[in-house]
Formats: C-alpha cells, structure tokens, sequence
C-alpha cells in the first residue's frame, strides 16, 4: 500500500522531529536569558582544545532555537580526534559526557548533504527512475481548497513570535494564535456549560496510551483523542481501542510540525495524510483537528475549515493564562511533576471564574504524562469543589457524534459547505440528537458567513468565553 510506503520512509523522520520540536520549545523556556554567541552549555564546560592530528576551525549551531554555541569542526574525520571523559569529544561539537542527559539543548539538524529532483537515475542498474512522491494525493487534496479564500500569508519562520519577530507583529492581522491568542468565531476554545471540561490528550497513540485508556474506563470517562497520523500507522490498535471505547478521535497532523511555518502545499499534506491514516486504520474521516503547539492563523485556519475539519484550541482567559498544563515539558526536565500539576491546580482555579466551561491541554505520549493524568489530573477534576463535569470536546460542544466524522455526519453545514458562489457557513452544532452528542443548541449554532469571520478582525479567546 501507498500509505505503509509512506510509513517507512516518514515515521522515524516525522517521530523525531516531534520530539526535537518539544524539546527545543521546552528547552527554550529555561534558555532565555542566553545571549547570541555563548550559552549555558559552552559556559560551562572547559575550552576546546585541538589535537595535532585534528586542526578545528570555530563554527556555530543554534541552540533551542536561542542563542548560539560555539562549537569545534574538524577538518579531519572524527576518528582522528580523542575523547577525554568529562571534556567532550575534542574538536567536534560533542558535549561533555555529563551534559548528555534529559533537558540537554537539541543542535541544529543537518539538511541532506543532496537533493535528488523526481526522475534521477537510481543507483541500482534496472531500477526504474526517482518517483514524484505522493503529489498526486496532496494535489488532489489542494482541490479541496477552491471555492475557499485562503489567505496569502507567507509562511513563519518557526512558528514562534521570537523566531519570526516580523509575523509578531503582524499578528492581529493574521489571527495568530501563537503570539497574543488571536482566535475566530469559527475555532473551537471552550465547552459552553460553566464548569465542563473538554476533556482532550495530545500526540498519541503512545506506548503508554493503553494505561490511560484503563483509567479511563475505571471511571467511566471519555475525552478526545488528537492523533498523530504517523503514530496512528506505528500503534493501529491502540487508535481502535479509543474508538471502538466510544472516545472522540480528531486530527493533530502527520508529523506534529508548527504548521504556519510550512507552505499552503505541505498544510495540505499534514492534514491529509493524518486524515488518511486514521480512516485507513478506522473507516472514518474526523472534522475536529488541533493545531500542534496551537499553531495557527487565518491561512491555516481556512485550509484546515475547506478540508472539512473545525480547529480546537485549549482555553486562554481573557488576562493571557492558557490551560496548557505544561506536562510536556516534564519528559525533558524543564519542568518538574509537581510544578506541571500545581499548573493544573491554577487552571482549576482559574476555570471557576468563567461564565463557560474549559479545554485544557494535555498529552498521552510520555510515561510521566500519562501518570500525571491518572494519578493526579484527572482524580482531581473528579474530586474538584465546585463539581466538575468531564466530557469529551465535541460532546461538551453539543455536537452530534455522528457529526464527528464525515461518513456518518448528515448535516450539511458541518464542517462547512464548499460552494464557490456563497460563503461557507459557521458550522451547525444541533442538527438533533445523535448516539452521543446532547440535544439543543449550543455554541456552533451561529450562522456567520466565514467572510465575515476572517475579515471582521479578531477576538481574544477568553472573550468568547460569554
């Protein structure tokens, strides 16, 4: 299958670019006092020296996308140089042995020494010529996108106000999320009653993913699931198992990358090939994606509303706080288990002086995210005064669970109509009572044209929270 060759090529690449993005933005969080040319790490750690063997010449590398750090490269191959425990590899940008450990600053990667254009001679005699790969899956998708207005904001730098401090500023015009929480009428922040959680977990499926799910079925709890396409193809049962156990599953892209930072071509490919993986292992196609790290404007927001999927952002009140519990950056060290769940206990505190209820951001990818959930999260939600309620995001939305998915969704406004005579509709959130999914209106019943949405300027996302 197309989809199992893609699988081979990109799942270790996409796995690892996640991670090293999480870790850059973690790491990033302790680095900022950093000035360009020096960091922490050199700081600290004796001077290089050169051996005779190995003449080094200085060179730098970005250090967690803050700062630089000095570095040694070799003329000569790395053999030739020596190791001397607790100093480095000398002449080479190899840290001190003691410094490689958990929360340790991520390098610069490497591009490919070379490119190779479609139709190049393979190196094996009888082997047909280099392929186009996968354009005509993405170009059939980019069709999704006429009828559409997708706005022609040039892709960011990183995804990060301070890596593309020119987008910063432009931020309010982009309906930028990332820098001041800049939302639209057509994003999903919040679950409409006062004191519901949208309950929701990030980056799976994990290899600690079946542990959640157990405690979750102990408590008779369900959530929404955004998956990673390139996991879903790694662990396919577990991605049954959520389903099939009645939780919501919606999209998190293919490779987890901020997605302001890629061309309109490679949104399109993120999200059509997470789309693609989740119905090759389910049948069924989400309409709910989350933007990874929240990563999204108007460009991506109406690529991802023409493809048929609605975003979901975590709550953000009105004063800057995000109901983001930080638990991913305990894996690397940055932050500390009890600091991640006194986070929660702020978000908690927090939820109780909004009119609606909340989103929070959390992760099922690491051992020590899922044992923050099940051994303290969640149990103090559940033990939480004032009463919670805990509920999955588009059941909290009064969103039909038939509407979750495009084989079974029956209403016609939802997502969004694709009709380049008229504007598309804000999404109907009624459209009766499904198998899952409460009855009544609720806060995607507006009819706005999306026009409208995108041009009529922006609103931060706690002032949709009335």
């Amino acid at each position: 299958m197309q989809l199992q060759a893609l699988v081979a090529l990109l799942t270790l690449l996409g796995t690892a670019q996640a991670n090293e993005r999480h870790a850059r933005l973690a790491k990033r969080a302790v680095t900022s006092s950093v000035s360009a040319g020096s960091s922490s790490s050199s700081a600290s750690a004796p001077p290089m020296t050169t051996v005779s063997s190995a003449t080094a010449t200085t060179g730098s590398s970005s250090v967690g996308g803050q700062g630089t750090m000095s570095v040694g490269t070799p003329s000569t191959s790395a053999s030739s140089a020596s190791v001397a425990v607790g100093t480095g590899l000398v002449g080479t940008s190899i840290p001190p042995l003691s410094q490689i450990t958990s929360g340790m600053p991520s390098p610069s990667t490497l591009p490919p020494s070379s490119t190779f254009p479609a139709g190049a001679s393979a190196p094996i005699k009888g082997a047909p010529a280099l392929p186009t790969p996968y354009s005509e899956e993405v170009a059939e998708w980019m069709q999704e996108l006429n009828g559409f207005d997708i706005p022609t904001f040039s892709p960011t730098a990183d995804g990060t106000c301070v890596g593309d401090p020119v987008a910063a500023s432009q931020a309010a015009q982009r309906g930028w999320w990332t820098c001041g929480g800049y939302t639209r009428a057509t994003d999903i922040v919040a679950c409409p009653d006062k004191l519901t959680w949208g309950v929701s977990f990030d980056d799976g499926p994990g290899f600690y993913s079946k542990e959640l799910l157990d405690y979750l079925a102990e408590k008779n709890v369900t959530s929404t699931f955004f998956v990673v396409g390139s996991r879903v193809i790694e662990r396919p049962a577990v991605l049954v198992e959520e389903y099939m156990a009645g939780h919501e599953i919606a999209v998190h892209t293919w490779s987890h990358r901020p997605l302001t930072s890629l061309t309109t071509e490679q949104v399109v490919a993120e999200l059509g090939w997470s789309r693609k993986s989740i119905k090759e292992v389910l049948g069924v196609t989400p309409t709910l994606m989350r933007p990874p790290f929240g990563d999204i404007d108007d460009r991506v927001r109406a690529i991802s509303l023409a493809m048929g999927m609605v975003p979901v952002i975590w709550t953000r009140t009105p004063s800057g706080a995000t109901f983001d519990t930080n638990d991913w950056k305990v894996p690397g060290g940055v932050v500390t288990g009890p600091q991640s769940f006194a986070t929660f206990e702020a978000i908690l505190g927090n939820a109780t002086l909004l009119d609606t209820g909340f989103v929070v951001l959390e992760h099922d990818l690491y051992p020590q995210t899922v044992d923050l959930a099940i051994g303290y999260t969640l149990p103090a939600a559940m033990n939480y005064n004032p009463k919670l309620t805990l509920e999955p995001i588009g059941y909290c939305n009064n969103i039909p669970s038939t509407n979750l998915y495009r084989e079974s969704n029956q209403n016609t406004s939802f997502p969004y109509s694709n009709s380049s005579s008229g504007d598309p509709s804000v999404p109907s959130g009624s459209g009766g009572q499904g198998s899952s999914g409460k009855t009544g209106a609720g806060a995607l019943n507006a009819v706005i044209p999306l026009s409208v949405v995108i041009a009529s300027g922006f609103a931060i996302a706690g002032s949709l929270l009335m």
